[in-house]
């Protein structure tokens, strides 16, 4: 007999809406309040608000950056396919979450990934592009500007595969 689909606890939900409520907000202060980054700031803090410098060799600061293609800017000159092709992945992940995942772990990294799709994809349609703030020099290297989707992106998506590696699906016959 199939399983079926785990229930989604309300908390999931409230933690969607926390973590798209956070993405944007935070986009549309550094929008409103911060001048889009150019290649003219070499230096801290790159042409934005400083958090911190040299705390063990790192610098942060909140900087405006836009973002026309998918993770670091790839494939910026194709933003139809690109946003098309987001918006199925959340319908897709959405159609599995909700009526084929069993395993009650994958549900948080799931709702992670999904929710912070949707805050890139809102952005496309509100700024016509995402905006990126985040700004990470480590040690010298300039780490890739990121936001609040990103991070959560980032993190469901390490999530699932630690969880794949420590849980593993297959039961031996």
């Amino acid at each position: 007999m199939r399983k079926s689909p785990l229930h989604i606890p309300f908390y999931f939900y409230f933690l969607a809406l926390v973590l798209l409520g956070c993405d944007q907000l935070s986009k549309w202060l550094v929008f409103s309040n911060l001048p889009i980054i150019d290649s003219s700031f070499y230096s801290y803090p790159y042409g934005g608000v400083g958090v911190f410098r040299n705390l063990v060799g790192i610098e942060f600061s909140i900087n405006h950056m836009t973002n026309t293609g998918a993770a670091w800017g790839f494939f910026g000159n194709f933003q139809l396919f690109l946003i098309i092709l987001r918006i199925f992945l959340i319908v897709g992940l959405c159609i599995y979450l909700f009526y084929f995942n069993h395993q009650s772990a994958w549900q948080l990294p799931l709702v992670l990934i999904i929710s912070g799709a949707l805050g890139n994809v809102i952005d496309f349609f509100v700024y016509g592009h995402v905006v990126d703030m985040f700004h990470f020099v480590f040690w010298g290297y300039d780490f890739p500007v990121f936001n609040v989707a990103d991070s959560a992106i980032t993190i469901g998506i390490f999530s699932l595969f630690a969880l794949s590696f420590c849980h593993p699906t297959h039961q031996k016959v």
